[in-house]
């Protein structure tokens, strides 16, 4: 949780006796985009921080892609760029494991207004309040993130383009498609092992790792969990800790959507049960496509299905990933252990019984794709709302209701569906609807070398 602790009784001061080489600490914030930001401090300031908290410009909040505060947020110089207190997320304090002085820790933390009120534009806060809402479903939801990823060479190849990385294990590099290949996961073993290593001695449990579907793609999966905030914490943390890893090892490691036009791209799989008070499951009884809290919770989401999508795919990137017959899907469509919708409920049965939604682009801010799968359930179950019926087969070949297929139209979606404002403040969702508008306005400026290719000389 955060919050603010006695500056004597500190978990702070209590961790430095316990790490004494440690010198500076990263305080770290989630922005609207999933990027980590913050300050670095010396460890004489850290009980302090956790006592009385610190202070950072509200418009981190409020940043486009370029990192430039986006004007019409009015989080910047519009209204004075003032302070915002910042206090930390007491359970994430860790040391960096990849340093080996073990002179650095780390730990998240989380945006207030000055009288202590959580933020209205931190993403952390925002999910925050949709759990404590969800909660008075009387149910408690179990959580597992899956994420994808590409490993890339440092180096370009002759003509500039990405290329993956040559293992210093078998000297090769990975150019056909081998997924679930174990001799692809002997080759960079070295940085899986690293991966896992570290993630343990930071208490994320990252517990799998596999060869994904393209050259260089990989998924790094973590275990189930029934804190919401923890687990979604954890993942923002694992991300970090995925990409300097590879920076260890002379690689770049990229959780952006759709890095190869012609490969598959790389997306954040959600899985979800809920348990009543007693702790079941209470999607593990009968059939699972005719339980009826699985029916409502997936008819609200794919009910919410167009208004959430802007949350879950956030850049005009996110949309290249969704391509008929990748895995990705594309359609508003859910079955039983079938890879080409949106909503799947896998094969592993009884207690294990859950949903996976596939939809979101590994782009997403974790929060935020949390955020949207939690309301989508809630409205399901409290509107006891009825789904299709189930696809079965290649949901590609077959007529189904369209996921849009590019940024304006999620975005007018979401703009026009007052649920979504209803959940997560309809100041935030005028802010992040700005925000990415501005986003898509930047790269729609640009002139591509297909354009000079193709146009430039013959028209």
């Amino acid at each position: 949780m955060s919050e603010l602790v006695n500056e004597s009784a500190s978990p702070a001061t209590l961790f430095l006796e316990q790490n004494p080489t440690v010198k500076t600490i990263d305080l770290l914030l989630c922005d609207l985009n999933g990027i980590l930001r913050g300050k670095r401090i010396g460890k004489e300031l850290l009980p302090k921080v956790f006592a009385h908290g610190f202070y950072l410009p509200r418009s981190v909040m409020g940043l486009g892609a370029t990192g430039d505060v986006v004007p019409d947020t009015n989080l910047g110089l519009k209204t004075g760029d003032s302070d915002r207190l910042c206090c930390p997320v007491v359970e994430t304090l860790a040391l960096q494991p990849w340093r080996e002085r073990k002179d650095r820790a780390q730990v998240l933390c989380s945006m207030l207004n000055i009288e202590g009120a959580p933020f209205f534009a931190d993403t952390r806060q925002v999910l925050t309040q949709v759990v404590d809402r969800f909660a008075k479903l009387g149910y408690t939801p179990g959580l597992a993130l899956e994420l994808e990823f590409y490993l890339f060479d440092k180096v370009r190849d002759e003509k500039g383009r990405l290329q993956q990385p040559k293992s210093p294990v078998s000297g090769r590099r990975m150019t056909t498609t081998q997924v679930y290949a174990i001799d692809d996961l002997e080759d960079y073993d070295f940085f899986i092992e690293e991966v896992l290593s570290m993630a343990a001695k930071q208490n994320i449990p990252a517990d799998t790792v596999i060869a994904e579907n393209a050259p260089g793609q990989f998924e790094v999966n973590l275990d189930y969990g029934n804190d919401i905030l923890k687990a979604v914490d954890q993942a923002v943390l694992l991300k970090r800790l995925i990409r300097t890893v590879a920076r260890r090892h002379n690689m770049e490691a990229s959780f952006m959507a759709k890095p190869y036009i012609d490969q598959p791209g790389n997306g954040l799989h959600i899985h979800l049960s809920l348990l009543d008070a007693q702790g079941n499951n209470i999607f593990a009884t009968g059939e699972p496509t005719e339980n009826p809290f699985m029916r409502q919770a997936i008819a609200g989401l794919l009910d919410m299905a167009d208004s959430t999508q802007a949350l879950i795919c956030p850049t005009v990137n996110s949309f290249r990933r969704l391509a008929a017959g990748e895995c990705v899907p594309t359609s508003k469509t859910w079955g039983f252990d079938n890879r080409s919708v949106a909503l799947r409920i896998p094969a592993s049965g009884g207690k294990a019984t859950r949903l996976e939604c596939r939809t979101a682009g590994a782009d997403a801010n974790p929060y935020l794709a949390t955020a949207a799968l939690l309301m989508g359930v809630a409205e399901g179950l409290n509107n006891k709302l009825t789904p299709p019926e189930p696809v079965v087969n290649n949901a590609y070949e077959q007529e189904h209701p369209q996921l849009a297929d590019n940024q304006r139209d999620a975005l007018r979606n979401m703009d026009s569906d007052p649920r979504i404002a209803d959940w997560l403040g309809e100041d935030f969702v005028k802010m992040y609807s700005i925000a990415k508008h501005d986003d898509m306005s930047l790269f729609e400026r640009q002139v591509t070398a297909l354009e000079y290719e193709l146009l430039f000389p013959y028209i």
